[in-house]
């Protein structure tokens, strides 16, 4: 079978970074059949931190640090229990289960987005269930953005609060999640690495091509297209 050019996917990652959401579910995908879905986590990880210290040096001032706060325990816990279900998991189970969460993440953002009823508290069980399933989510398939958005989107957070908090509380935690790939996934090793800095450029440049897409947006335009793009 023949793949798409990872060079022509990872202006993606960027893309997401500059907070063009719903679209990193996307690169995830193409990514997971270009190189399979398991090893594809280690090799997109440090193209994200790449583009996280992008998006956090440009967006950190509008960060909202009480849901970071929330988030970020429940983040970390995820992560961990992440690391031990996915290490000895078969190809197929992997591939299969990244499917079933970006199936789940697009259902419950269109749920939340048009039932206008459903209250939905900052804290407590919408909080940390998010950010636990973001956490395993994150170091299963690095598809924590699905998860992010649905909390973000579903609290009504406006567009530069949602995407200075987010690229914060995603530099954090990818971060925290290159030991693990390293260590107990052998994922990360010096061969990956001098593949990234062959794809670091590409990244970049999607990086401000979606920063000036979002600066043009309004919320509510925003909003739109992040649904769209989740679904597609």
């Amino acid at each position: 079978d023949q793949h798409p050019d990872p060079k022509i996917i990872t202006p993606l990652i960027g893309l997401s970074k500059a907070s063009i959401r719903g679209i990193d579910v996307a690169q995830v995908t193409i990514m997971a059949f270009i190189f399979g879905s398991k090893a594809s986590t280690g090799i997109v990880l440090l193209l994200l931190c790449l583009a996280d210290v992008f998006s956090v040096s440009y967006y950190h001032r509008h960060a909202q640090w009480k849901y970071l706060k929330i988030l970020m325990p429940w983040l970390i816990i995820g992560v961990l229990i992440g690391v031990f279900l996915g290490k000895d998991m078969n190809e197929v189970l992997f591939r299969k289960s990244m499917a079933l969460i970006i199936l789940s993440a697009i259902s419950l953002l269109f749920l939340f987005e048009y039932k206008k009823n459903i209250k939905i508290p900052e804290r407590g069980w919408f909080g940390s269930g998010m950010g636990l399933i973001s956490g395993i989510t994150t170091m299963l398939g690095n598809l924590a953005g699905a998860f992010s958005t649905l909390y973000f989107m579903a609290l009504k957070v406006p567009k530069d609060h949602f995407i200075g908090t987010v690229s914060w509380l995603f530099l954090i935690i990818n971060l925290f999640k290159v030991p693990f790939q390293i260590v107990f996934w052998k994922n990360v090793t010096i061969e990956t690495i001098k593949y990234d800095l062959v794809l670091a450029p590409f990244v970049i440049i999607g990086f401000f091509i979606g920063v000036r897409i979002v600066k043009k947006m309004t919320n509510d335009a925003y909003r739109k297209m992040v649904l769209a793009l989740t679904l597609v």
